[in-house]
């Protein structure tokens, strides 16, 4: 069984609505075989059935392919992602210099934080692995250049990233940074090119310039979503990637306590000013509430209750998701192992947050 023969197959499934087969529409993506193993393990098939709006049709075809892989190949194990991907606009202008490999990139989303110790690094690895698990493209570039921590808590401490140069040796040759990829991410960070105990001592432009060079001169490719994990505070870095990239909007992350959310209004009131006038896409309250993984339905609220939605109200955004402190996500942040990965209470919590994002950031 080959990618080619199942292909084939499915040219055969056709959709009842558009007369034609879902290869032809484009509806088909990320195939993926798997032969039957020396083991007697059975063959595996995996894609995504993908459409630019909710399809009404998509759990019959779902099972039509299923049935009609399974009557080629018997005994085949099928495993199909239904995925609404959001369809840009025609961007009405182009991209300035310098910019052209966000080209092919969806939605630019910067998770931001009021103050440091929200967990906004936590809730950003944990969102990019959630979107990657429900089948989008994603990449996230860690836009913390003096505490870098996405290498610790993705397990990629010491990893290299390669160079790829285009056009070599023409006029308009240029090397470009290979991300690293895990858990279905792709990853940039100043911290694959210093030692963990290395200290960057850098004034604001010469940090503004490393930051644009991990966003700018990074092979993305295509990407539905590619976040942003900037720094805690309002800072030269804010000012100039807001200013600069074209970011589709902002999600804030805070604690419930008052003293966080008197920052979280700076970071606001830095998107909403009037020479940045990004959109605030919503708020997420980490740390919600402290729930035992042993009991789940207990929930004891350490940092205060209710703040985060108060907010949310008085600013007029969603509120988009509640995640709850768990020792697991400590764990697995140290361990190298996003909590999204393995799932449970986190991330439950995670994927309904994606989720809800995905919807709002399409509206």
């Amino acid at each position: 069984m080959t990618k080619e023969e199942v292909l084939q197959v499915l040219s055969q499934v056709i959709h009842p609505a558009k007369g034609i087969d879902i290869v032809d529409l484009g509806r088909v993506e990320d195939l993926d075989v798997v032969p039957e193993s020396s083991k007697g393990d059975p063959a595996k098939v995996r894609f995504k059935y993908v459409t630019f709006t909710p399809d009404p049709m998509a759990a019959q075809i779902k099972q039509d392919c299923t049935d009609a892989i399974q009557a080629q190949f018997p005994g085949t194990k099928v495993s199909i992602i239904e995925l609404v991907r959001p369809k840009d606009a025609p961007k009405s202008v182009k991209l300035p210099e310098g910019q052209e490999e966000l080209e092919n990139v969806g939605k630019m989303i910067a998770v931001a934080s009021g103050k440091g110790g929200v967990g906004k690094s936590t809730v950003a690895v944990n969102l990019a692995v959630a979107l990657a698990n429900m089948g989008y493209r994603v990449g996230l570039a860690d836009a913390d250049v003096y505490g870098p921590s996405v290498p610790k808590m993705t397990g990629t401490e010491g990893a290299q990233p390669d160079v790829y140069v285009s056009n070599e040796g023409k006029s308009d040759q240029k090397e470009l940074i290979m991300p690293i990829e895990k858990y279905g991410v792709k990853w940039m960070s100043i911290g694959y090119f210093a030692k963990p105990e290395q200290a960057l001592i850098w004034r604001g432009p010469m940090a503004c310039n490393a930051l644009k060079q991990m966003i700018l001169q990074v092979r993305w490719d295509a990407l539905d979503y590619l976040l942003i994990d900037l720094p805690p505070g309002t800072g030269d870095i804010h000012i100039s990637l807001v200013q600069d990239m074209p970011l589709t909007g902002a999600l804030i992350v805070s604690t419930p306590q008052d003293v966080a959310l008197a920052d979280v209004e700076k970071s606001v009131n830095l998107f909403r000013n009037e020479h940045i006038n990004k959109r605030i896409i919503g708020l997420v309250e980490n740390m919600a509430y402290f729930t035992p993984e042993d009991l789940p339905d207990r929930k004891y609220y350490i940092f205060g209750k209710g703040g985060c939605e108060k907010l949310a109200g008085k600013y007029g955004f969603p509120l988009l998701g509640q995640i709850p402190l768990v020792q697991g996500i400590r764990e697995g942040g140290d361990e190298g192992v996003p909590s999204s990965v393995s799932g449970g209470i986190i991330g439950d919590a995670f994927t309904d947050l994606a989720k809800k994002l995905v919807e709002e950031v399409g509206k």
